[in-house]
């Protein structure tokens, strides 16, 4: 793999931080006299980095999420003082790099294989050539000695990539999903390669410490290196330290929305549309086979075939946000779920009460900062994920500390909420009992365990997450092979 530099125009600032992740923070809006402009995207990733690329007048390289983007759309740009770097990705490479090797090979593979991953030659060389074209990128406009934070599996080798070009940089990385097992991860024809690339950070982060241990065990196993603890000793003398940074919300943002007058209202008017049941459960996903919708979904109806209560007690509230679309697996999970929702609904509704409400939608934050004021129970149940942050974001409106939380052991997030009501998604029966006893709970119980939650969630928020990560990237010193003691955190 050769990577290779494209050329800064002489108007475009060197910066000294600089995020490099598979999409803009910004998404195209098109006004109604036919102009475009930009707009901050949502997400708490983009939350909580936009304030610290302001303040520094950072850089943020990503696809500005057009396959059709001419030559001056990919000129880089000012947006509320950052500068954005837009990359092209042509439409056979979004097929290949993105739906194919990324989100047909990487994402089932690193999600437990819960899918069969598909192994593609082809895919895995647009993978390289649009990595490649990252790292070009970040070491065009990064300025010398800067801090650069490679985002997420899209681009795992553009940490080795960049280092050839530009030595002199701290490069960080951090993996927003699961990192699997030697057992699993060594399925994959091009482990090394992928390993390698990433050991060409500084600082690589991972949701959880177990997934730092197994990327740590894999690189002593499949590369040969010195390992000890969090730390890797590379044959140059340079130290690559793997570590847990788990990713929060922007709680306070959270919590002004819930108290919002326009929010609460809504709240209610959900509450009476759906007829003031004594509780609602509620799940909030993205349609994909990993988050366990299908099985939580059954495991809700039987309660009410089995008579512990009826549509007229609870309802289920689900919204499914629409994934991946073209690809097939994505379409036969849509029509899955279709088809359970009717036949649940035919079998066990009444008129007007449906026993599920199923939304396959995407809806604004006010919509669902509505949704989680408005239910009693909200039902996480993935088969893994690397954190899921639905979940911190209900506790993080739940003023009241009140309801409840049936949470999967396999989320991330089970490592810090430990009061949610944890389930073996896999197990039903486990499942409807854990659904049961939430439904049951006196408020004294309740308050008890969301209390101890928000608090957990409050005091690691997102910028917490993001200063912790660039506090330890910025101790390392550049050009140096050696990592100097990470600073100390207040």
């Amino acid at each position: 793999m050769t990577p290779t530099r494209r050329r800064r125009s002489a108007s475009v600032p060197r910066a000294d931080v600089v995020i490099v992740a598979n999409r803009l923070p910004v998404d195209r809006v098109v006004e109604a006299d036919g102009s475009t402009s930009w707009r901050r995207s949502p997400g708490g990733l983009v939350s909580a980095l936009a304030p610290v690329m302001t303040a520094q007048e950072g850089a943020w390289i990503g696809w500005p999420g057009d396959v059709s983007a001419d030559e001056e759309d990919l000129e880089p740009f000012q947006h509320e003082g950052m500068t954005l770097v837009p990359v092209s990705i042509s439409a056979l490479e979004y097929e290949e790099y993105y739906e194919g090797f990324s989100n047909a090979t990487l994402w089932p593979l690193y999600h437990d294989v819960v899918a069969k991953p598909e192994f593609h030659r082809e895919w895995w060389d647009s993978y390289i050539d649009v990595n490649q074209r990252f790292a070009g990128a970040a070491a065009d406009i990064a300025a010398e000695g800067a801090v650069v934070w490679i985002q997420d599996y899209q681009l795992q080798l553009v940490p080795a990539l960049l280092r050839d070009l530009r030595p002199d940089l701290r490069i960080g990385f951090f993996l927003h999903i699961p990192f699997p097992p030697a057992e699993l991860f060594s399925q994959l024809p091009w482990r090394r390669q992928l390993l390698e690339g990433l050991l060409g950070a500084d600082l690589v982060g991972f949701q959880l410490s177990g997934a730092a241990q197994n990327f740590i065990r894999l690189v002593r196993q499949r590369v040969g290196h010195k390992t000890h603890r969090d730390s890797v000793y590379l044959p140059d003398g340079r130290i690559v330290t793997a570590k847990a940074f788990p990713i929060s919300i922007d709680v306070d943002k959270f919590e002004e929305l819930a108290q919002s007058e326009s929010v609460q209202k809504r709240a209610a008017q959900i509450r009476d549309d759906l007829g003031n049941p004594r509780r609602i459960f509620l799940g909030i996903d993205r349609l994909d086979y990993t988050k366990g919708i299908y099985a939580r979904l059954r495991a809700f109806s039987e309660l009410i075939h089995d008579g512990h209560f009826t549509v007229e007690d609870a309802t289920f509230v689900q919204v499914a946000s629409p994934s991946r679309e073209r690809v097939d697996q994505y379409r036969i999970l849509r029509d899955d779920i279709d088809r359970l929702v009717g036949h649940i609904n035919g079998d066990l509704g009444r008129l007007g009460r449906p026993a599920i409400s199923y939304l396959n939608a995407s809806f604004p934050q006010e919509e669902m900062a509505a949704l989680y004021v408005a239910s009693d129970i909200m039902v996480v149940t993935p088969f893994r994920d690397g954190m899921n942050l639905v979940a911190k974001e209900f506790v993080a409106c739940r003023m009241e500390e009140d309801g409840a939380l049936v949470l999967s052991e396999f989320a991330g997030a089970a490592e810090e909420l430990r009061q949610a009501y944890l389930v073996n998604p896999y197990d039903i029966n486990g499942m409807k009992a854990q659904m049961l006893e939430a439904f049951e709970a006196d408020e004294k119980e309740l308050t008890r365990r969301m209390k101890a939650m928000r608090k957990t969630v409050a005091e690691n928020d997102v910028d917490n997450w993001a200063s912790n990560f660039l506090a330890d990237l910025s101790a390392v010193r550049p050009g140096h092979a050696k990592q100097v003691k990470p600073a100390k955190r207040s």
